[in-house]
C-alpha cells in the first residue's frame, strides 16, 4: 500500500501525498506556493495559528474564492484524507473491502490507508460511511489510537477536567484521556467544555491534527488558551452556552418546489437548501430563527431518499455545522407513456436520472434541456437517457419538500447567549 500512497493525486480541495519509508510519523514539505492565508481566517481568529501552520505544510488547503471555510463540517471520508497527508506510519493490519466505499470513490485510497495504520475503523458489516459528518470525539480516538496512545493516569481523573465529561461516549473515554494528556485537545471556546458529540469543524480539525504533530515530536509547539493540557486553570466560567439538544426536530419547507423526482440510480447526491418554517427556542431563547438556511443535499438511501444537513446558516450569516437529517421518504410516483407530463412537472424540480427517466419514457426531449434539474447538468441527463430507453414506465421517488424534510438533530447543537 506504500506505493500506492505515493501515487495518490488531489481531491476535493484536501491534497493527498505521503512520504514512504519511515514507520515513525512524517510531515510532508509543503510546495513554496502553499497558500496559509485565508480570507475568512482573521489575524485574531482562534485557529488561525493551526490552519496556517497545517497550509505551510500542504496537508490542509483553502477552497478556490480564497476562503478556508473554518466553521464547515468534516466528513469521515475528508478526516481520513488529512490523517493520511500528515501522518506516514508502518501499517498495523490488513486492509478490508468496506461495503460503501468503491474503488473509484475519490478518498479510496486515504481511507485504505488510514485503516491499516490503525487511525480508522469501520462500523459492523463492513460500513465506513464515508459521507458520515464526524463527531468531535471520534477525531480525537482516531488519532489517539493511531499514535498508540493511553493514558499513564486513570481515565476518570483525567476526565475529570471537562465539565461535560458524563457526555463522552464509553468506548471513547479511554482515548480521549491518552489524547488529553499528549495535549491534542483543543477546546474553544471554553477548555473545560469538550463537547465530544458534536460535529468536528475543519478550524477543530487542524487544531487536533498540528497537535498530533506535536506529540509525535513533529512539529513545534504553538501557544494557545485552547488547549486543554497547556491553559491554566481559569476561574470557573458562567456557563454561557445554549444547547439545542439531539433528537430535536426542526420544520423545514422549500420555496422552489412543492415536489421533487429522483431516480433510484441519481449519479450524486442532490444539493437542496431548506428554510427553517419556525422558530426554534431553548429555555425561551431562540437560537434558530424562522428563515434561517439549512444547506445540505438528498442522497438515496435504503431505497428511498433522505435529506442530510451539513451547514446552519443564521439570517445574521453566522454559519454552523449541524448533524440533521429527515427521514427516508420511500413514496414513488409511477411515469407512463402517454401521462398527463405536464400534470406531473407542474411545480416540480427533477434529479439528473429521473429528468432522463421521465424523456426517455415518455418521448419528450424537451424535459432534459428546459425543466429544473438538481444535482447535474444537461450532459449527465443526456447521457442517463440511454439507461432508460426501451422502457415502457419508471418508478420515481416522489419528496414533497414541504412536509417529508423536517429534520432531526443527530449530535447537539451549541451556542452561546449574546452578551
Amino acid at each position: 500500500m506504500t506505493m500506492n500512497r505515493l501515487q495518490s493525486g488531489t481531491a476535493a480541495l484536501i491534497a493527498f501525498g505521503m512520504i514512504a519509508g519511515a514507520a515513525a510519523p512524517i510531515v510532508v514539505t509543503a510546495p513554496a506556493f502553499a497558500q496559509t492565508s485565508f480570507s475568512d481566517v482573521s489575524t485574531n481568529y482562534w485557529a488561525r495559528d493551526f490552519i496556517q501552520a497545517l497550509a505551510s505544510r500542504d496537508i490542509i488547503k483553502g477552497f478556490p474564492d480564497g476562503s478556508f471555510r473554518p466553521n464547515e463540517p468534516v466528513t469521515r471520508a475528508q478526516f481520513a484524507a488529512m490523517v493520511r497527508k500528515a501522518f506516514n506510519k508502518a501499517d498495523v493490519r490488513t486492509g478490508i473491502n468496506f461495503v460503501d466505499v468503491s474503488s473509484n470513490y475519490w478518498a479510496y485510497t486515504a481511507i485504505q490507508d488510514t485503516y491499516e495504520m490503525g487511525f480508522l475503523t469501520g462500523y459492523p458489516g463492513n460500513v465506513f460511511n464515508p459521507e458520515q459528518n464526524i463527531p468531535r470525539a471520534q477525531a480525537l480516538v482516531s488519532l489517539a489510537n493511531g499514535l498508540n496512545y493511553t493514558s499513564t493516569a486513570a481515565t476518570g481523573t483525567v476526565l475529570q477536567g471537562y465539565t461535560d465529561a458524563t457526555a463522552i461516549p464509553d468506548y471513547a473515554r479511554g482515548s480521549v484521556a491518552a489524547a488529553t494528556e499528549k495535549r491534542i485537545v483543543v477546546n474553544y471556546p471554553d477548555v473545560k467544555y469538550l463537547n465530544p458529540n458534536q460535529v468536528a469543524t475543519r478550524a477543530e480539525v487542524a487544531a487536533f491534527i498540528y497537535q498530533a504533530l506535536v506529540s509525535a515530536g513533529q512539529a513545534t509547539a504553538l501557544t494557545s488558551p485552547y488547549i486543554v493540557a497547556g491553559a491554566t486553570t481559569p476561574t470557573p466560567p458562567v456557563d454561557d452556552r445554549v444547547i439545542v439538544k439531539t433528537g430535536t426536530t426542526i420544520p423545514v419547507n422549500y420555496s422552489k418546489a412543492e415536489k421533487i423526482l429522483l431516480a433510484t440510480n441519481e449519479p450524486k447526491p442532490v444539493p437542496v437548501t431548506l428554510t427553517v418554517a419556525q422558530n426554534v427556542s431553548v429555555q425561551n431563547t431562540v437560537v434558530i430563527p424562522t428563515g434561517s438556511q439549512i444547506v445540505g443535499e438528498l442522497q438515496l438511501v435504503q431505497g428511498g431518499a433522505q435529506f442530510v444537513a451539513k451547514e446552519l446558516v443564521l439570517p445574521n450569516g453566522t454559519r454552523s455545522a449541524i448533524s440533521a437529517n429527515s427521514a427516508v421518504v420511500t413514496r414513488t410516483e409511477e411515469i407512463t407513456k402517454g401521462i398527463n407530463i405536464a400534470k406531473v412537472l407542474r411545480n416540480a424540480a427533477l434529479g439528473a436520472a429521473a429528468a432522463a427517466a421521465i424523456s426517455a419514457v415518455t418521448g419528450d426531449k424537451a424535459i432534459a434541456t428546459e425543466e429544473v434539474l438538481l444535482g447535474a447538468g444537461l450532459s449527465s441527463v443526456l447521457t442517463l437517457i440511454g439507461v432508460f430507453q426501451g422502457r415502457n414506465k419508471v418508478d420515481l421517488i416522489s419528496v414533497d419538500p414541504n412536509k417529508d424534510l423536517n429534520l432531526t438533530l443527530r449530535s447537539d447543537l451549541v451556542f452561546r447567549r449574546a452578551s
